[in-house]
């Protein structure tokens, strides 16, 4: 498979040594360090890029990517209440955590493209910053619909303060005002090491993933089905967002892959003040157990080769 992306081996490397139950561990506090590298060097990449662009000729499309994206808590949240039977506040907290999206998902995704030779729009990075927090917010209303006291003040601090709008936003910002030529000193170090230091995060998120299949298990068919057929019914909106907005092959397939994406980090950390009475294990299990690994290892190259498809189609 000449496509595969070599990044991918070390998750599936990740997943072994857990189900194998070996002592293999990753530092905390390098994982940690990993994250923040890895928020900051794709906001960079962003700002960068997006130094290229009039800002006119991005701020309409980031609206409709972003008005689009909000239907996806909102079909979600429905079909996890009537059809999976959950409480108001677990189907508010999933549907939060799929309307989010995944950074690292998006940084496989632009890893995936760039070994296939597949450019794209160097604003794609925008989308991704204006994509976390939207969806948070509705989830948040949808599970605490009628419900008294709502600390929104906690809550919007916890989306917007918290550690990836923090590094995504402010990397972006550095990168737009600096440009390509004074950023250049330090393209070394956060360009050029990028995908080795993801190969590393994603061997750590290979272990976390294997210690998620218990909750899976507990929580059932109904999660496990969602956690496949909603990413790809999300897939279908950023192809068809994408197209509309005529973006390149590469565009379509990374607005697809954020839609598909569920957020791990962000809306965890927002869910347990919002919605406290949200269980976790099933949020997190589900994006992180199923949707994050189908989309590193199906999903990715399934929109790409659809955004393909939809490009010679509509030639």
């Amino acid at each position: 498979m000449p496509s595969f992306e070599p990044v991918i081996l070390f998750f599936v490397l990740g997943v072994v040594a857990g189900i194998v139950r070996s002592d293999l561990k990753i530092p905390g506090v390098l994982y940690e360090s990993l994250s923040i590298f890895l928020l900051l060097a794709i906001g960079l990449k962003g700002g960068v890029e997006l130094a290229r662009y009039p800002l006119i000729d991005v701020a309409l499309p980031a609206l409709a990517v972003v008005l689009a994206g909000a239907l996806i808590p909102l079909v979600a949240f429905p079909v996890l209440r009537r059809v999976g039977k959950l409480s108001a506040a677990d189907a508010g907290s999933i549907a939060a955590h799929y309307g989010s999206v995944s950074v690292v998902t998006f940084a496989v995704g632009s890893s995936y493209l760039a070994r296939v030779g597949e450019a794209a729009e160097g604003y794609m990075t925008v989308f991704l910053v204006l994509l976390e927090f939207p969806a948070l917010i509705i989830g948040v209303l949808l599970a605490r619909r009628g419900a008294q006291s709502t600390p929104w003040g906690q809550v919007l601090h916890e989306v917007f303060a918290g550690k990836s709008i923090v590094l995504l936003l402010g990397g972006l910002m550095i990168g737009w005002i600096a440009g390509p030529d004074r950023i250049a000193p330090l393209d070394s170090l956060f360009f050029d090491l990028f995908k080795g230091l993801l190969a590393f995060f994603l061997l750590e998120m290979g272990l976390v993933v294997a210690m998620r299949f218990g909750d899976l298990r507990r929580a059932g068919a109904f999660l496990v089905v969602f956690a496949v057929l909603m990413p790809l019914a999300a897939a279908g909106l950023g192809l068809v967002t994408g197209m509309l907005l005529e973006l390149s092959v590469g565009g379509v397939t990374l607005l697809a892959t954020l839609y598909a994406s569920a957020s791990y980090i962000a809306a965890p950390a927002a869910m347990r003040i919002a919605v406290p009475q949200a269980n976790p294990a099933l949020s997190i299990g589900a994006a992180l157990g199923i949707t994050f690994p189908f989309n590193l290892l199906v999903g990715i190259p399934l929109y790409h080769r659809l955004a393909q498809y939809l490009h010679h189609f509509g030639a």
